[in-house]
């Protein structure tokens, strides 16, 4: 016979399970459930980045037709996300250099290091670009021996910058280098500025004026990781600038530079062809990357956001063509920037989008180094000896000694402070075109999550990772980054 104390015991447990068992939907997903964390940045915050509440994640259900659903599958990785940063020009370096010592701190805390951007990558240019005060190069005036090659200009402002920027990075940042133009008298319209071309006869000697800038610099303790052979190669500026055509470059790189390169022992410097615009970007990487004996030289095809100059919208769809075409080839944004300083416009919000906008779908289309143009400019825009002014993410007040961080360094931040070495995307698809989003694994195996809303409202969305779901509302004028 069963005891009387027992019989209720089994009662009560049998009770328990049926009760259970007889539970809804909604109530047992609230069994098991996780958290994320959520850092904002909005237009009608306070325009800086703020860590918010954080989410919790609940059994994932069917998505409806109307719900706007951002989906990750962290299993689909695709490229390697080597670095995010931003050039240090001579601009950048004459600014930093009128500063106090607390605030030249206050930009590096800001910038470099876990504490700041985290920022990975810097590009600088070699000798002058329009971001310097003046033109100038490395050698005397029509030496045609390079005896006189000297980087002793920059040893005064921008050497200084760099190296205090390595010393704030974890790990050895990647530092790559672009020309701007060769030295006049190398060129066929005896002029730095208004385009022109390289001489035939000075292909060599401007490829070991390449050579000399790099073994200049590694003495000054700067490691070169890389270098672009020309900026905007197609584009005939008032500042700075030499054209190739793709065939050109495509020749001056197998004939000349890739092979010299390798002879001084450089075979490692990553070579990162046309460093212009979206708009040709499948053209001239094709041109280039069909020839076998070019090719074996060439690590990446580098591009700008500028051809939106023209009209229309950006060409995001020509750096996909570019990637399926070349699998192992890497894409590398090289610079941008928003153009036409206004003092009076210098926190405008659709700035910050644009870069919002550029990263998401940069990432998503298979770019793997994302660098933004100068990290930091005066209270003018400059200094840049055409006049060509520019917003910066970071712009100092001179005269106060002061900092004015504006909502394009914050919406850099979503992406370059929680992205680490080693980071790859992941799947990430959203099911309406009002928001944008992308999304990471670093190698700890922690996801990160972007999403941008450009509407004029907010928007309430799901994510749906594995098999959880979480519902976060963002606001108008925003960008989130949630990290699993």
């Amino acid at each position: 016979m069963i005891n009387r104390g027992v019989l209720i015991g089994i009662t009560l447990i049998a009770s328990f399970l049926l009760s259970s068992c007889g539970k809804t939907k909604k109530e047992q997903r609230v069994v098991e459930k996780s958290t994320a964390s959520v850092f904002e940045t909005s237009k009608g915050g306070n325009g800086e980045m703020n860590k918010i509440d954080n989410i919790s994640f609940y059994d994932k259900k069917q998505p409806y037709e109307n719900e706007v659903t951002v989906f990750v599958d962290p299993s689909l990785e695709y490229q390697e996300i080597r670095g995010i940063g931003g050039a240090i020009t001579d601009a950048s370096a004459e600014v930093y250099d009128q500063l106090s010592k607390e605030t030249q701190k206050q930009l590096m805390d800001a910038y470099y290091g876990e504490g700041g951007l985290n920022y990975t990558i810097i590009r600088t240019p070699i000798h002058s670009s329009d971001f310097s005060s003046s033109s100038f190069t490395y050698l005397a005036d029509g030496d045609t021996t390079l005896q006189s090659f000297s980087i002793d200009h920059d040893r005064r402002y921008r050497i200084p910058m760099i190296k205090e920027a390595i010393s704030r990075c974890e790990d050895t940042p990647i530092v790559y280098a672009s020309p701007w133009s060769p030295p006049a008298f190398m060129k066929t319209n005896n002029d730095m500025l208004h385009g022109g071309s390289l001489k035939p006869e000075y292909a060599q000697m401007w490829v070991d004026y390449f050579v000399k800038f790099i073994e200049s610099y590694e003495a000054e303790g700067i490691p070169i990781w890389g270098l672009t052979v020309q900026n905007e190669p197609m584009a005939i500026q008032r500042w700075e600038s030499c054209i190739y055509t793709a065939s050109q470059e495509r020749d001056f790189i197998k004939n000349h530079l890739g092979p010299t390169l390798h002879e001084a022992g450089y075979k490692d410097k990553k070579l990162i062809v046309w460093d212009h615009n979206r708009d040709l970007l499948f053209q001239r990487g094709n041109t280039i990357l069909s020839d076998p004996e070019a090719r074996k030289y060439v690590w990446g095809v580098g591009f700008h956001w500028y051809e939106i100059w023209a009209g229309g919208k950006p060409m995001f769809q020509n750096e996909r063509a570019l990637k399926e075409a070349y699998k192992d080839i890497h894409l590398v944004f090289t610079e941008g920037c928003n153009e036409g300083f206004e003092f009076d416009h210098i926190r405008r919000w659709s700035n910050a989008e644009r870069y919002g906008e550029s990263m998401i779908q940069d990432f998503n289309h298979g770019t793997t180094i994302w660098t933004d143009w100068n990290i930091l400019l005066n209270e003018f825009g400059g200094p840049n000896h055409v006049h060509n002014l520019c917003f910066a993410p970071v712009h100092a007040m001179t005269e106060k000694d002061s900092l004015i961080f504006t909502p394009t360094y914050y919406y850099i931040g979503h992406f370059s402070k929680f992205i680490s070495k080693g980071t790859r995307r992941v799947s990430c698809s959203v099911s309406r075109s009002t928001l944008q989003a992308t999304s990471f694994k670093n190698s700890d195996g922690e996801i990160v999550l972007v999403v941008m809303n450009k509407e004029e409202d907010p928007i309430r969305y799901k994510i749906q990772i594995g098999g959880k779901e979480s519902i976060v509302t963002i606001p108008a004028h925003a960008m989130q980054t949630i990290i699993f």
